[in-house]
C-alpha cells in the first residue's frame, strides 16, 4: 500500500499506472471526495459528516469506497478523540451502503523525542488500542512512523508508515540503524568568471572579494527549493571538493568560489546534496545552514527539479 497527503497526489499516481492501494492521509474534504472515490483512493474519515460525504460521492458513482478512521490520541491535529465521536462515526458507517471501513490509525507526535516523549508515545498507543477495541477485527490498524518503527517495533500492529527512513536518514539519534542516504540533488555550472579583489557578489552586496577569485554560477536557486537563508553558509561539491557558496542565493542561481578547484568547467555537475568522491553533503548539513530540519530539506526540491528514480 502507498500513502499520500492529498487526493491530487493519489490521482497523479493512478494516472501513471499505479494500481496498488493508495491511502490519503489527509482528512476527506467536500472538494476532493468525489475524485477520491472515482480513482479508488482510500480516504481518511474523522467524523460522521465525512462518512456522509463519502457515501454521497460513492453512491453517485455506484461503487464502493474504502475509508480508514483517523484517531487523535494526542497529536491534536485530525481524528476522533472520544467514544461519543467514535460511536457517531460508526453509526454513519452502518447507515452507508457504499462506504466500507477497512482501517484505523493514529499518529505519534513525539516518538523521536527523549524518554518523556517515549512515555507519551506509549500512552498514545494505549489510547489507540482502547478506542479501537470495538472496531471490526478484520480492519488494518497502523500507528508507527519512522521513529516508532525503530524504537517501538512492538507497536507495528498490521502496517507501518515509513517516512524519513525511506530516504535513508535516521529518524532518531541512535547510531545503530544502518540506514544509507539514497537521495542526491545536483545542478550544473552554467558560467565561470574571474573576479578581482574589491568586487561584490550577488544581491545586497553581502560578499566582497578580498583577493582575486574564480567563481562558478550554478543552476539552482530558491525557486528550485534551495533555501535562501543558507546564503553565506552553504557549500557544494565539485569534482569531489568543497566550494563555499558566496553572496546571496538568487531565485534561479547561486555562486560558488571555485578558486581551489582549477579543473572546474562549465557544464560540470555540482552536488548540492549527496556524495561526490570522498566528500558528502547531507540533508542535516543543509538544514544546519538553513536553520531548519533535515525533513524539510529532503522535501524542498521544487517541481521544476527533475526527478530520476533508481531501483
Amino acid at each position: 500500500m502507498l500513502a499520500v497527503a492529498s487526493v491530487s497526489e493519489g490521482i497523479q499516481l493512478r494516472k501513471n499506472g499505479i494500481i496498488s492501494p493508495i491511502l490519503v492521509l489527509g482528512a476527506t474534504t467536500a472538494a476532493d471526495v468525489f475524485e477520491g472515490a472515482e480513482y479508488s483512493l482510500i480516504q481518511t474519515i474523522c467524523s460522521a459528516d465525512m462518512v456522509q460525504l463519502c457515501e454521497k460521492a460513492a453512491s453517485a458513482l455506484n461503487k464502493q469506497t474504502e475509508v480508514h478512521l483517523k484517531v487523535d490520541t494526542g497529536m491534536g491535529r485530525i481524528g476522533i478523540r472520544t467514544e461519543e465521536e467514535l460511536e457517531n462515526t460508526m453509526d454513519a458507517l452502518r447507515n452507508s451502503e457504499h462506504v466500507v471501513l477497512t482501517g484505523a490509525f493514529t499518529h505519534f507526535s513525539d516518538a523521536d523525542g527523549n524518554e518523556d516523549g517515549i512515555r507519551y508515545t506509549e500512552q498514545q498507543f494505549a489510547r489507540f488500542l482502547n478506542l479501537t477495541s470495538s472496531l471490526p477485527g478484520n480492519i488494518i490498524r497502523h500507528c508507527c512512523n519512522s521513529a516508532a518503527i525503530h524504537r517501538k517495533p512492538e507497536f507495528a500492529l498490521d502496517m507501518v508508515r515509513a517516512g524519513i527512513s525511506l530516504y535513508g536518514y535516521p529518524p532518531v539519534p541512535e547510531n545503530n540503524l544502518n540506514l544509507q542516504p539514497c537521495m542526491r540533488w545536483t545542478a550544473k555550472i552554467s558560467y565561470i568568471k574571474h573576479l578581482p579583489a574589491g568586487e561584490y557578489v550577488s544581491y545586497g552586496r553581502t560578499f566582497k572579494t578580498v583577493s582575486d577569485i574564480r567563481t562558478a554560477t550554478i543552476t539552482c536557486g530558491y525557486a528550485d527549493g534551495y533555501h535562501r537563508c543558507a546564503s553565506g553558509k552553504a557549500q557544494v561539491l565539485i569534482h569531489g571538493k568543497r566550494a563555499p557558496v558566496i553572496g546571496r542565493i538568487c531565485m534561479d542561481q547561486m555562486i560558488a568560489d571555485i578558486t581551489s578547484i582549477p579543473e572546474a568547467a562549465p557544464e560540470d555537475e555540482v552536488v548540492l546534496m549527496g556524495d561526490d568522491g570522498g566528500e558528502r553533503i547531507s540533508a542535516e548539513d543543509i538544514a544546519a545552514w538553513s536553520g531548519t530540519i533535515s525533513y524539510e530539506i529532503l522535501l524542498s526540491a521544487g517541481s521544476r527539479v527533475e526527478r530520476v528514480f533508481f531501483e
